[in-house]
């Protein structure tokens, strides 16, 4: 996507995955050691998304006073992850001279809320259109990845900011094969809301603990490299002409951990529950009504990832360039 911001791109990197791993570390994990629970309480908080839906299948917003006053974006139509941004202070007042409040990253393709600790988004969302797909008037919207430029983030605070050099020379490439795989749902529905969220979760080591490590590049060595990355879509069509303000709506997430993924390796081999995303992530991403009314993405549509090496596809063509 031309123009994205760094912060966005550099981290989620594509990744592989060893078997069923993954959806064993983030949604049936046992625990191994009774004695070591905590003793205290963890309260859980609940976040209700923006848009739910009703017992006749219509949506319907939030009831009056939990409605933004202000329009974050189309993107966060049938969900909120649940983090505060600095544009939502107005719900919660008591948080105007407090914190800490996510960065509310609003862009002209996407909405995120960034992480400062961990200085990578803590979940980004986009709303994909075949309108909004189709290439505009200058060269570098068509999405030729070769003539993407990616700059730094001067929004936001400059000690908190991934920089440029952060990532020189890194070996981080980003991923694409899952965002071509999403980008081409639109040819089928209507709208589709793709959420990526990175992950950080725990494996099991010899002495039997589950312990959560991860990479940290930069200089100073400050960029977190999240351990696996996820996208978690939804998709909507009307049921039919006659109706079109009924929808009917696809939900799906893939989780791929930060390892070379084998070309062979099927979509549907990464795919979770979208619970699993939400727990592991600490997020909200759509509402109970709309999960249970949902019907999983690839059974509406055909999981299977296209894979293309573009560096060795531009070395050939250099190649064969340099030998006339």
């Amino acid at each position: 996507m031309p123009g994205a911001i760094l912060v966005r791109s550099a981290i989620f990197i594509t990744g592989a995955l060893v078997g069923g791993g993954v959806a064993t570390a983030i949604v049936s994990r046992k625990q191994t050691a009774t004695s070591h629970r905590p003793t205290h309480t963890v309260m859980p908080t609940s976040t209700k998304p923006i848009v739910d839906m009703d017992d006749s299948g219509k949506t319907r917003l939030q009831e009056a006073g939990l409605i933004p006053s202000v329009d974050l974006s189309s993107v966060l139509k049938y969900g909120n992850p649940g983090q505060l941004c600095k544009h939502e202070v107005v719900l919660v007042p008591y948080l105007l001279y407090t914190g800490p409040i996510a960065d509310c990253m609003m862009r002209k393709a996407y909405v995120a809320a960034y992480d400062r600790r961990l200085r990578h988004p803590a979940w980004t969302a986009e709303h994909l259109t075949q309108a909004s797909l189709k290439p505009g008037k200058d060269a570098n919207e068509a999405g030729d990845r070769s003539k993407s430029m990616f700059v730094e983030d001067d929004s936001l605070p400059v000690p908190f900011r991934a920089r440029l050099k952060d990532y020189f020379r890194s070996g981080y490439d980003h991923w694409a094969y899952l965002e071509e795989w999403c980008r081409k749902l639109t040819g089928s529905f209507q709208d589709v809301y793709v959420f990526t969220v990175p992950l950080y979760l725990p494996r099991l080591e010899n002495d039997g603990k589950w312990r959560v490590t991860h990479e940290v590049i930069g200089s100073p060595p400050n960029v977190s490299v999240p351990t696996h990355f996820a996208k978690v879509v939804l998709t909507t069509k009307p049921s039919s002409p006659s109706t079109p303000e009924r929808l009917e709506i696809a939900t799906g997430a893939f989780v791929l951990p930060n390892a070379i993924i084998p070309d062979e390796a099927p979509l549907e081999s990464f795919v979770v529950p979208v619970e699993a995303v939400e727990r592991a992530a600490g997020l909200t991403l759509f509402s109970e009504a709309i999960k249970a009314g949902a019907s999983p993405i690839c059974k509406v549509a055909k999981c299977q990832v296209t894979i293309r090496r573009f560096d060795d596809a531009q070395k050939k063509v250099k190649a064969i360039a340099a030998t006339k």
